[in-house]
């Protein structure tokens, strides 16, 4: 039975990134714009975090982009989605008049009973997501990818369930319809991907696993690869695998020159040998354990210094995308 092909990641209309805090899943999210606007999509890169980071990745000390967005990058665009903004916007839409509601919103007491009520938060964020994903520009999709930088892994199971319990919950009502859209998106298998972002770690791992078996089971969304992030490259060249052993089978008192002496070359041969078979041990742990590829992504040694540096983890994660789809 020949295996059926993993769609793109480009082909998706929304990939929603998630991962433990510290994986770099912002990261990622942003990579995968700058890929797939080089491959001419027009995208949106959505934040929901309290605090913006993306405008940063692409220029140290930019301006946030705001509820309203703006462009950041050649086909990119870069929005934060405030909850209480998108409220604003659904309950004008609803009344048919604007200024009452930002009367009521910027009420102290109604944004802290708002704070304390569960789930609006993430029904109202997500119902901004079907919002843009429906747009229409020209007779056409106004973004070909939506790609949303999504609450870490601790909450990004209450974060994609919203609309299926408002569902679940609601008999009749635009409330229940309009969640009933959102989860429709969330679900669609076509359309929707989630994206899982992981570090080759144990702790980074045993949480992505078991964010994968809870989204399957009380979302539904689908997972059709995971991103490890960061991963260390062979420590020696073709040739030398046996490096760390050659150095330290040498006299301690041997002649470098400038080079430290044979004993702390050593020492640091068998740390990089150490930290490249434990990021093998877990990322090849994930794989099997959660039965998807897994796109393995580079650890840039000088960080993120913007787009060129996005452009490289973008490339690897579609490259590996592709051999994982042949």
């Amino acid at each position: 039975m020949t295996p059926q092909r993993l769609p793109s990641l480009l082909e998706r209309r929304l990939v929603i990134v998630t991962g433990k805090g510290g994986t770099g899943k912002t990261t990622v999210a942003a990579a995968l714009a700058v890929a797939a606007a080089g491959a001419g999509r027009r995208v949106l890169l959505a934040e929901v975090g309290r605090d913006e980071q993306i405008p940063s990745l692409f220029e140290p000390g930019a301006p946030p982009a705001g509820y309203q967005g703006r462009e950041i990058h050649p086909g990119i665009t870069a929005m934060r989605i405030d909850p209480f903004a998108a409220l604003g916007e659904y309950l004008a839409l609803q009344l048919g008049v604007s200024a009452p509601v930002s009367l009521v919103l910027r009420n102290r007491a109604f944004r802290q009973l708002m704070e304390a009520a569960p789930g609006w938060r993430e029904l109202i964020t997500l119902g901004k997501v079907w919002h843009l994903e429906q747009m229409q520009e020209s007779g056409r999709p106004r973004w070909d990818l939506i790609v949303v930088d999504a609450p870490a892994t601790g909450h990004g199971v209450t974060f994609l369930s919203a609309p299926r319990v408002v569902v679940s919950a609601l008999r009749t009502g635009p409330l229940r319809r309009q969640a009933a859209k959102v989860e429709e998106l969330i679900e669609d298998p076509v359309r929707t991907e989630l994206l899982p972002v992981s570090l080759a770690e144990e702790l980074p791992v045993r949480e992505t696993e078991q964010l994968i078996d809870s989204v399957q089971r009380a979302v539904g969304i689908r997972v059709g690869r995971v991103v490890v992030n960061g991963v260390l490259p062979r420590p020696f060249p073709a040739g030398l695998e046996d490096l760390d052993q050659r150095l330290r089978r040498l006299p301690a008192g041997a002649p470098l020159g400038a080079l430290p002496p044979p004993p702390v070359l050593a020492a640091c041969a068998a740390h990089l040998r150490a930290r490249w078979e434990l990021h093998e041990h877990w990322a090849r742990a994930l794989e099997e354990s959660v039965g998807l590829p897994c796109l393995r992504l580079p650890n840039l040694a000088e960080g993120i210094d913007g787009p060129a540096s996005l452009a490289v983890l973008g490339e690897a994660l579609l490259a590996g995308a592709a051999r994982e789809a042949a």
